[in-house]
């Protein structure tokens, strides 16, 4: 819409009066152009723009003073209302509440604020300065036109969001620190052209040896061997769990094979056997190749880290080391090289402490669970039986370390944990801690004794006997010494003496009370099942007892429900209409779904919601007994006075076909004989709860009665 269609025809019909009219875009509009555009004023004296049919006379008005929709709204305001407007953005209210819009509002309000004013203190600099320039130039003509320096690009200085207070510049960051790459044997020995051309031919390879959960054993070794008769490189792909340390992957391929690891990437290795290798295959075979480099690990000066180092002297002397651990170092023990037997092997001594009690609290439990995570793990377990060498190591181990840490080796078929601690557990009597198909955590116990001390202790037990013998031989002497010749000897007591002890001792010793060992258990076993017996029978009264209080709510619950007697004068139809109305009902698609409550008083009213519309109305019931779809459909007959016309199978339920009758005429007022959806609700739980406790009854009084029965046959026998 432009201005022109507000003119009059004298106006349109002299265009000389107006200038052209140039479309402005708005992206490209400047100062410049809207202020010629603004400085324009003809003098059209004789203009007048189209009035409305209303009004009498034409409105005369400048040209300028015409709208024109064409030109973009001037946004700029004058300097005089800026006081007012920064009054206001100090007074105003604020929507939003106390939430983070309203204080996102105010800084947004107080950065405006602080921008107009470093803005006002620009612009009188400039325009002091640059006057001065003028001044001394002469040229005072230039000034209008460079007053409003700061708008020279045709818009304003946007306003760039201050953090909130609680938005923090300063933020905690942790770099991922890149591992150094370490040099390998390959890079020490090797020249870096060979290197390169290796790694360029490995990069294209695609068969390689698979490596299973058991490590690099012989099998793996031999292929490796294989390959390397007719090619220089073999490639190993590695399952769990040695794909998961890729570094000691390399180390133990290295050690058992005696190549150089070239080129890694994710999984895989592969191996170069070296310059010289036929030399080397032909000098020593697997096996030499493996004890030359268990005994280096045994000989080497031990390096690494103050953890790795402390975890090897605390292994040293417990056995051999396994050189397939697959997690990083220290290399624990390999507990399958240890002796089965050990000639001589007695569990611990054990003496429980005088103060506090030797079984473990769940605190304590939780606290050394705790602490066996972080210790390195110290033997390696395949075997599931005959485990004594092992166990004399961790009894050697516990003199250093409370908590013994085995792992369980992958790969190994008929392993079972629970057969190794067991058996770990009745040759050492330590405390199991841990138990899954990774670790056995095995702690050593509030009464464990250490080899020297159970020494000290039977040394002092052997001493203090050979006191109380001394003593007792003292006494005897003494005795003997002040005796009157004429009391007999055989009244001189013994009360308070050694001899008594050693008197009590022999005749207790192995009292069984002339029962035998088949009696006792008989006995025991009578008392487990008369305690199982009260133990049922208490919770048979208590299901009695819930029984009878179901009972009293529903009896409750079925004297509020007053139910029609079924009417002798019932209206009679015939075997054709029953027929006729029976197909009818069968093909209705509206329904009436009887639920679990039953029969209800909104169930009468939906019947005569149905009959207003139609005669005959179909009952959808999901019960399965049928004397109980038979009780439903004669209760539904008798209350809602209609004819019972049929019950059929459905696929899902029965359906239940009920007519209104001919002389149906719809009730103004419903009784309330029945009852009402929350208690009809109500009734069918109490109806349900009674039913399951009667069923649990059942059961306990079996329960008794087969224990019972056992009763008598230990009693009989």
């Amino acid at each position: 819409m432009s201005a022109s269609m507000f003119l009059s025809h004298t106006i349109l019909s002299k265009p000389s009066n107006f200038p052209k009219t140039k479309i402005i875009n708005s992206s490209n509009h400047t100062p410049e152009t809207h202020d010629k555009n603004l400085d324009f004023n003809p003098n059209p004296s004789n203009s007048a723009t189209k009035t409305a049919p209303w009004m009498k006379t034409p409105l005369v008005l400048e040209p300028n003073q015409v709208l024109d929709f064409t030109k973009p709204k001037n946004n700029n305001k004058s300097p005089d209302t800026k006081p007012e407007k920064t009054r206001k953005a100090l007074t105003q209210k604020v929507s939003g509440g106390r939430g983070k819009q309203a204080m996102k509002k105010i800084l947004y309000s107080i950065d405006n604020l602080e921008q107009q004013n470093q803005e006002e203190l620009q612009d009188t600099h400039k325009h002091i300065e640059f006057n001065l320039q003028l001044d001394e130039l002469g040229d005072d003509n230039n000034i209008n036109n460079n007053v409003n320096i700061d708008n020279i690009d045709g818009r304003d200085k946007k306003w760039f969001r201050r953090k909130l207070p609680w938005e923090r510049d300063e933020r905690m960051v942790f770099r991922r620190m890149k591992k150094e790459k370490l040099a390998t044997a390959a890079d020490l020995s090797l020249d870096e052209g060979l290197i390169e051309r290796l790694r360029t031919e490995a990069k294209n390879m695609r068969k390689w040896v698979k490596v299973m959960k058991a490590g690099v054993n012989e099998g793996v070794v031999e292929q490796i061997r294989l390959i390397w008769k007719t090619d220089e490189l073999a490639m190993i792909k590695f399952d769990v769990p040695l794909c998961r340390n890729m570094d000691r992957a390399r180390e133990i391929v290295e050690i058992k094979t005696g190549g150089f690891v070239i080129w890694s990437k994710k999984d895989v290795l592969v191996v170069y056997r070296g310059c010289n290798y036929r030399d080397k295959h032909v000098t020593g075979t697997l096996y030499q190749t493996v004890g030359v480099h268990d005994e280096k690990v045994e000989s080497m000066p031990v390096q690494g880290s103050l953890f790795e180092r402390e975890a090897d002297r605390l292994l040293d002397g417990l056995g051999p080391r396994f050189v397939d651990w697959w997690m990083p170092k220290p290399l624990p023990v390999d507990a399958d090289l240890l002796p089965e037997v050990v000639p001589g092997y007695k569990p611990p001594s054990r003496l429980y402490p005088l103060t506090g009690r030797a079984k473990l609290t769940d605190t304590e439990l939780t606290h050394l669970r705790k602490l066996a995570y972080h210790l390195p793990t110290h033997f390696v377990l395949g075997r599931n039986r005959n485990l004594q060498g092992l166990a004399a190591a961790i009894l050697k181990l516990w003199e250093k370390c409370h908590i013994a840490k085995i792992a369980v080796k992958w790969g190994i078929p008929n392993t079972s944990n629970e057969q190794m601690a067991s058996e770990l557990k009745v040759l050492t009597g330590g405390v199991l801690l841990l138990r899954n198909k990774f670790y056995i955590i095995l702690y050593r116990g509030k009464d464990f004794l250490p080899p020297n001390v159970a020494d000290l202790v039977t040394d002092r037990e052997t001493e203090i006997k050979s006191f109380q013998l001394e003593e007792e031989t003292a006494r005897a002497n003494t005795v003997g010494t002040f005796d009157y010749l004429d009391q007999p000897s055989s009244d001189v007591s013994t009360v308070g003496t050694l001899k008594e002890f050693q008197i009590i001792q022999s005749e207790h010793e192995g009292f069984n009370g002339g029962i035998s060992e088949n009696e006792i258990q008989v006995e025991a076993e009578k008392l487990k099942l008369e305690k199982e017996i009260r133990i049922q029978e208490r919770k048979f009264l208590i299901l009695k007892m819930k029984i009878n209080k179901a009972s009293k709510q529903l009896a409750k619950l079925n004297s509020a429900w007053e139910p029609v007697e079924p009417n002798d004068d019932r209206e009679v139809i015939t075997s054709e209409e029953r027929e006729c109305l029976r197909k009818m009902g069968l093909k209705m698609d509206s329904t009436l779904v009887l639920g679990r409550r039953g029969v209800f008083d909104g169930v009468i009213e939906g019947l005569h919601q149905h009959w207003k519309h139609r005669e005959v109305v179909k009952v959808v019931t999901m019960q399965r007994v049928f004397s109980r779809i038979l009780y439903t459909a004669q209760c539904l007959e008798a209350e809602s006075g209609g004819v019972l016309v049929s019950i059929d199978k459905l696929k899902l339920g029965y359906a239940i076909i009920i007519y209104r009758g001919k002389n149906y005429k719809r009730p103004l007022k419903f009784s309330r004989n029945l009852l009402s959806k929350r208690e009809a609700l109500q009734r069918s739980l109490e109806m349900q709860r009674i039913g399951s406790l009667k069923f649990f009854a059942n059961m306990r009084q079996q329960a008794i009665y087969e224990v019972k029965c056992k009763l008598d046959a230990l009693t009989i026998h």
